[in-house]
């Protein structure tokens, strides 16, 4: 399972050239997540989540050979170590 780090709104759930099935989930003030090369995709463009909730399923779409998930933290366009987001 694929879990939402934070709570937000889902902006994308689709097929995204390189990334496979993808999700991107707005966070609020400029803050976004992204969950790429996903098997399935849980939730659509609109849907509200919470942290922890599922919203997809690990898989090796966008052209992988073994199953991974590309994830990513973005504000205002620019990639973060994403680090402080993580609950280990």
């Amino acid at each position: 399972a694929v879990s939402a780090i934070s709570h937000g709104r889902v902006l994308y759930a689709d097929w995204l050239k390189g990334f496979g099935l993808v999700a991107i989930v707005d966070h609020g003030q400029g803050f976004m997540s992204v969950y790429g090369h996903n098997q399935a995709l849980l939730k659509q463009a609109g849907d509200k989540v919470a942290s922890g909730d599922t919203i997809a399923l690990v898989g090796q779409s966008g052209g992988q050979s073994n199953p991974n998930l590309y994830f990513e933290i973005r504000h205002k366009g620019k990639a973060l170590n994403p680090t402080a987001w993580l609950k280990l």
